[in-house]
């Protein structure tokens, strides 16, 4: 008989004990009050339970609410004016990507990549880009419930898959907040479709944001039009490279989803994380629940395998922003006396990433920030300087041929026993690169 009617012994009934799970419907319970199932350490009340988080569970396929993520994208991006670009402002985008691409001839041996131009408000950013968000999100957010809801012991899988599924949903709800907020953070700064070295919009489409383009030269010491054709020489000079280097765009997402299979859940160390961002969260309260995803719930200690992802992609940034650094600054050299300026200022917003970029690592773990920008652009430029520019963009044919992180570390020695190759004829290039392509294929 217990001595207390507030007291349940702990009958081995609770196949949540020990587990995350156990500290989150623990603190619901304390929360509200009285307990979601009425007992410490006893089964929680499902229907209570379900009324409690009714407000993430909005039907949606897939492993996250799109709908309100989107939603709440837009929200954010609206706190400021978000004004539609003006047919001035668009002509004026489509004339500095023309006089871009113009430039950038001179550069590379890669034709132009742009098909189209567009001057988008924050909002046509969100909804431009969304498709491409949706390949680079959606691993991490479906291996995120995987792994916390791994993190339940066997026997209460076996117990509770209905539960498991309302908790999916909801753990997808909340992730969706998140990825909400951070791509509302990111409309509010990015400059251009490419601005963070991946191809998030259709191929060909260079699209400029002009309001916060207005923005961004407004701290500089140089003319809006300057900034303007400088940007359209960056967002051109990725479209060539996305465009002509077809590889690419897979080797960048690839490192995006083997960066989320390694998510991995450790239950006894985030179970004390979850007890203290749920202590005192009234999970009846929206505003209240804010203050938890805002904390970063699943803003979890990465492993050795995202470790490893994340410094491929870092690696492969870097390469890619260090190439494009590399052929605008070889067509700004003798046409805009400001691109020194604009060169360093870009360099530092690249490499340690702005407020935004910063917001959206915190809350989806994912970090896009080509740290090594500089090195990546001097071993281009060596590269250049002693092979030419065909031997330069020809590291490009495969990943393979790709310089690594040790080869960042000393730039000015990638290849440098190399001479400039032999000039070979169109059809004695196309045989080579067969070969390079094809390994097996037998020598003529």
């Amino acid at each position: 008989m217990n001595d207390s009617p507030d007291e349940t012994p702990d009958d081995g009934q609770n196949p949540f004990k020990g587990t995350p799970f156990e500290q989150i419907f623990g603190a619901m319970g304390g929360a509200v009050g009285g307990g979601l199932g009425g007992a410490a350490g006893g089964m929680p009340d499902l229907n209570q339970l379900f009324s409690q988080i009714q407000f993430l569970m909005q039907p949606y396929d897939g492993p996250l609410n799109w709908d309100f993520a989107l939603d709440m994208a837009r929200k954010a991006a609206a706190q400021e004016p978000d004004p539609t670009p003006s047919q001035k402002q668009k002509d004026a985008v489509a004339d500095a990507v023309r006089l871009a691409d113009h430039w950038l001839d001179d550069t590379t041996a890669f034709p132009s990549g742009v098909s189209s131009t567009a001057a988008w408000s924050r909002a046509e950013w969100i909804v431009g880009t969304t498709d491409v968000w949706k390949v680079l999100v959606e691993p991490i957010a479906e291996s995120s419930v995987n792994a916390l809801s791994g993190a339940l012991p066997a026997e209460a899988q076996a117990m509770s898959g209905p539960l498991l599924g309302i908790l999916g949903k909801a753990v997808g709800g909340m992730l969706a907040q998140q990825v909400g907020s951070g791509l509302g953070a990111l409309a509010a700064e990015v400059l251009s479709v490419s601005d963070i070295g991946l191809p998030l919009a259709a191929a060909g489409k260079a699209a400029i944001l002009p309001v916060n383009v207005a923005a961004f030269a407004a701290g500089l010491d140089v003319t809006e039009d300057d900034v303007l054709l400088y940007l359209a020489l960056r967002e051109a000079a990725h479209q060539r490279l996305f465009a002509h280097v077809p590889w690419l765009r897979d080797h960048l997402i690839g490192a995006v989803a083997d960066y989320a299979r390694g998510i991995e859940i450790n239950a006894e160390g985030i179970q004390s994380r979850i007890e203290e961002q749920m202590r005192g969260i009234d999970p009846s309260n929206p505003e209240s629940m804010q203050e938890l995803l805002e904390g970063g719930l699943f803003d979890m200690p990465r492993s050795p395998a995202q470790d490893a992802a994340l410094q491929r992609l870092e690696v492969t940034l870097a390469l890619v922003e260090g190439w494009v650094d590399e052929v605008v600054g070889q067509a700004t050299a003798e046409r805009m006396p400001s691109a020194g300026k604009l060169q360093e200022a870009f360099r530092r917003r690249r490499a340690a990433g702005g407020p935004a970029e910063q917001t959206f690592a915190t809350l989806v773990g994912l970090e896009l920030r080509p740290r090594r920008l500089r090195d990546a652009s001097t071993l281009w430029g060596s590269l250049r300087t002693r092979q030419g520019t065909e031997a330069r963009d020809g590291v490009w044919m495969h990943p393979d041929l790709l310089p690594t992180a040790a080869d960042l570390d000393d730039p000015l020695g990638f290849r440098e026993d190399a001479t400039a190759p032999p000039e070979l004829s169109d059809a004695d290039f196309d045989t080579e690169l067969q070969k390079l392509l094809d390994p097996g294929q037998p020598d003529e």
